[in-house]
């Protein structure tokens, strides 16, 4: 345990301490060398602790305290002046040590940082005794708290395990409460369920009955908007008739002298027409009649339909053009959309419009062109070309629905061609009296 240098056999600086210093022990000592620091001078300080010089006796030992135990260690110039400080501080624990006879009272911890300090003989044992004692010092008193500790924790123990019981006996009798409440919601959510059923059927007959009647009012709903538009047409229709009424009676007429004198006017030139292609004789006898000679082959049915024309032959069409009084009524966006669809919409009326003046200049028929103007935001504003007359539906009506009341404006016997390729415009003007044709038709006659 304890080694001997080349000194007496009294120096107590040849002894070597062979294991750790003692936590206690050292802290002691560090806070010796702190107190005894600030005495000596900058030039008796070893260099490594110069920069600790003005620090606080506690901020020293905290932030120097291995640099001074290690000065200590092994500088016995350092160790000699911090045992003389000492000396000086505790004369009486002092003197004890080195006669070799510390005092019994005094803390062990204390002794053995002198000794350490000063290093009288037999210094290694008085460390080494210390540091058995500050062990044997905490064992007893890590004993007496785990005593207490145990004593502690068995006191929390049997509170526990009375609190446990205590709350066992009342979580056992709030068990036995909260089953019968528990069984009594059960009984109440049966009978809770059943309502449930009972109600979803209930409201599934009503939605069902809801839905039937909602049907039933959709249906009707419709049917209402259905006749309400057909007779705000027919109320539109009336209101124009009334007002070409009111026009032709402040010009004098009525619209009835009209369409008489039209269709009047229609008559006569058809039958001068006809008159001119069949040049028909004077009805009296005529002395060339007498004449007995071969008269020309007359045509047979089968020669009249040899020389027919097809539905989709564009000559049809300036037949029925030549026809006396002529009327075309042409729906405008359906010939456009027939023809030229990729155009904007401007385009396509500026050209049927200019395609349709060449055409009524050409035909002498009056030419009406009708556009779809349910949608427009604005009127259009466009010049029409001359011998066309340009209509645009009103905002409510259809361009369909104007074409057919054109058709019914006329008088029967007048001819009216429609062109549409739109079946159910065929039909309806069909059903009034006028001829339809398809676009296709007139879009070949125009180019």
């Amino acid at each position: 345990m304890v080694e001997t240098g080349g000194g007496g056999p009294d120096d107590g600086t040849a002894e070597v301490l062979d294991r750790p210093l003692p936590d206690g022990v050292r802290r002691r000592v560090v806070q010796i060398v702190s107190d005894a620091f600030g005495s000596l001078t900058m030039a008796e300080l070893p260099a490594q602790l110069r920069q600790y010089a003005r620090f606080a006796p506690n901020r020293r030992a905290k932030f120097a305290g291995n640099a001074m135990a290690a000065a200590l260690e092994t500088d016995g110039l350092f160790r000699q002046r911090i045992g003389e400080r000492y000396r000086e501080a505790q004369p009486e624990l002092s003197g004890a040590l080195d006669s070799g006879s510390p005092p019994p009272a005094a803390d062990p911890l204390d002794v053995a940082a002198a000794a350490y300090v000063l290093r009288p003989a037999g210094w290694v044992k008085l460390v080494t005794a210390a540091g058995e004692e500050a062990q044997r010092a905490d064992a007893e008193r890590a004993d007496e708290e785990s005593r207490a500790e145990l004593e502690r924790l068995r006191e929390e123990l049997a509170h526990a395990r009375e609190h446990t019981r205590t709350e066992t006996e009342r979580l056992r009798t709030e068990l036995d409460s909260a089953r019968k409440e528990t069984d009594s919601l059960h009984r109440k959510l049966r009978s809770a369920l059943s309502d449930v059923k009972r109600g979803e059927a209930a409201l599934r007959k009503i939605r069902a009955e809801a839905d039937t009647a909602r049907a039933e009012a959709q249906a009707q709903v419709s049917a209402a908007e259905s006749e309400s538009r057909r007779l705000k047409a027919r109320l539109g229709e009336a209101e124009a008739a009334l007002e070409a009424t009111r026009r032709a009676a402040r010009e004098g007429r009525s619209v009835e002298d009209m369409r008489v004198r039209l269709l009047l006017d229609t008559v006569l030139e058809s039958a001068q027409g006809l008159r001119r292609e069949l040049a028909l004789p004077p009805v009296s006898v005529r002395p060339a009649e007498t004449v007995d000679a071969v008269e020309p082959g007359r045509m047979t049915p089968k020669d009249i339909a040899a020389r027919a024309l097809s539905e989709h032959d564009p000559a049809i069409l300036d037949q029925l053009l030549a026809l006396p009084q002529a009327h075309l009524v042409v729906d405008g966006y359906n010939v456009t959309k027939t023809g030229y669809p990729q155009m904007p919409l401007e385009k396509q009326r500026l050209r049927l419009l200019g395609q349709l003046s060449a055409l009524a200049a050409q035909t002498g028929a009056e030419v009406t062109c009708v556009f779809d103007g349910a949608e427009l935001a604005a009127p259009v504003l466009l010049a029409p070309p001359r011998g066309v007359r340009v209509l645009f539906s009103k905002p409510g009506v259809t361009a369909d629905e104007l074409i057919r009341q054109l058709v019914r404006a006329e008088p029967p016997g007048r001819p009216v061609i429609v062109a549409s390729t739109d079946r159910e415009v065929a039909d309806g003007v069909a059903r009034s009296g006028a001829r339809p044709v398809a676009s296709a038709v007139l879009l070949k006659r125009l180019s």
